[in-house]
């Protein structure tokens, strides 16, 4: 119920208004039956203005920390998330990735849309990061399809760090469907799930245009917060 409050009277009429999304390939989101929605992240905005575009719920695997910060802003933001529908996801290690998994499949199994961004955080300036296979391994369990997003513009209106986003249109481009039966019954093949979920990004980066580096974005900040940064190849669309 408060998640259809949000979208229709409180927060959604409002990040219209402000931010006038354009939409392109709404028509590739089925009308029902379960999907996940797999998409670049560049802002903390996209958590509200993907699902203000879309028709149906969408249920995002947000990170633990949206739901534990410390002060009454942390008790805000975890109300607001829990009462919008999302779920909470640990990303400490293995066995909480497993978690995730199982927390995404009982979404899907429910016939709803499943949100994930692939990257597992959000981009720190701007370029597309390598996909986890944790999006392979719940497209090919569940037998669904996969529809790449790309948001466009929203790290421009709030990058990483920046509370208050600036007011300027963004755009929300969906792509056809990725079907990906043909690997029914191999998921504990890595090779596989590599090859799915780098499909995957693909399709993202053929959408959002962004500049791709093949490396986890999350070993990238590790290395850039380091005395020696690394290099890391890049690769354009």
């Amino acid at each position: 119920m408060f998640y259809y409050l949000l979208k229709h009277i409180f927060l959604g009429p409002v990040l219209r208004l402000l931010f006038r999304p354009r939409t392109e390939g709404l028509e590739h989101i089925p009308e029902d039956g379960a999907a996940i929605v797999a998409g670049n992240h560049l802002s903390f905005s996209d958590h509200f203005l993907m699902p203000v575009v879309l028709k149906r719920r969408i249920t995002f695997l947000a990170k633990q920390e949206y739901f534990t910060g410390p002060g009454i802003k942390g008790r805000l933001t975890a109300a607001f998330f829990r009462s919008a529908g999302q779920i909470p996801v640990d990303r400490s290690g293995k066995e909480a990735g497993q978690a995730a998994i199982r927390e995404g499949l009982g979404v899907l199994a429910k016939g709803e849309l499943l949100g994930i961004y692939p990257e597992g955080t959000r981009s720190h300036d701007g370029r597309l990061y390598k996909g986890k296979v944790g999006v392979a391994v719940m497209a090919l369990k569940a037998g669904v399809p996969v529809i790449p997003c790309a948001m466009v513009g929203t790290f421009e209106i709030q990058p990483p760090g920046q509370v208050v986003p600036r007011i300027k249109r963004v755009t929300v481009r969906f792509g056809e469907p990725l079907d990906f039966s043909r690997f029914a019954g191999m998921e504990n093949d890595r090779t596989v799930l590599r090859a799915v979920t780098d499909e995957i990004m693909y399709r993202i980066l053929a959408l959002s245009g962004q500049e791709y580096v093949d490396e986890y974005a999350t070993k990238v900040k590790e290395a850039q917060q380091g005395e020696q940064p690394r290099k890391f190849p890049k690769f354009r669309r």
